[in-house]
């Protein structure tokens, strides 16, 4: 779509929030609804994002917006799905299938993974099931019920970076630890990819190069992961 206006501007909502304007008309979601950010800060970081458009509005270049608009368009209407969803991640949790073969490998699993799971144990007083194949296990009763009762501590827009996360890593534990700033983007892509990432060790692709789909998941993955961080910071009042 070709950029059409001139002038992003926020302003306050009677009834909370901020909206993003351009040209003094209010942006609004696929659905209709008025994209109206919680927080000034978000708000400036969606007047800065919807600024930076040239000749043409690319949505890609928009992460704060596309969070924004899942928010209120699909997460406000589908939050129970969605946490059922979620919370089933943990039995399937990656961290939780740790090979024991190549020992390389399994070493750079245990150095990315072990730390996330060891604060999950902490604040939930559940040690994880740890297994070497891939036969379905079920966690304790304690780790979900400590998941359910994370999750209903979220506001809307907290707990979609939280699914996004989730989503994206293949693991609730580094999601929440992700929330409570335990980890960083860079913490969660690395667990995300050891085994990707191992295996270009292996290929040298320091030197020949990844190849252009796996090139542009990482770059996906990590604007994903730091779009979420930012997010979440300009949540905070």
């Amino acid at each position: 779509m070709k950029r059409f206006y001139k002038v992003v501007t926020s302003q306050a909502e009677p009834a909370g929030g901020f909206s993003i304007r351009l040209d003094g008309k209010p942006v609004k979601t696929p659905s209709g609804q008025m994209v109206v950010a919680p927080t000034p800060a978000l708000a400036d970081g969606l007047v800065q994002e919807w600024s930076a458009q040239v000749d043409n509005i690319v949505p890609d270049t928009m992460p704060l917006t596309q969070v924004l608009v899942t928010a209120i368009d699909r997460v406000a209407g589908e939050r129970k799905t969605m946490t059922d969803m979620v919370a089933g991640y943990l039995d399937t949790d990656l961290l939780c299938y740790q090979t024991e073969e190549p020992p390389e490998l399994a070493a750079q699993q245990n150095a990315a993974w072990a730390p996330a799971r060891d604060w999950f144990a902490r604040v939930s007083g559940a040690a994880l099931v740890v297994t070497p194949g891939l036969s379905a296990i079920r966690q304790p009763d304690a780790a979900h019920k400590y998941v359910r009762r994370a999750m209903e501590g979220m506001n809307l827009y907290q707990f979609t970076v939280f699914q996004l996360v989730t989503v994206v890593s293949g693991s609730v534990v580094l999601g929440l630890a992700f929330m409570e700033g335990v980890v960083t983007p860079d913490d969660v892509f690395i667990a995300a990819n050891v085994e990707d990432l191992y295996r270009a060790e292996i290929y040298n692709e320091a030197l020949y190069g990844p190849a252009p789909h796996q090139e542009k998941q990482r770059a996906t993955m990590r604007a994903d992961l730091n779009a979420s961080r930012d997010f979440l910071d300009r949540l905070k009042p």
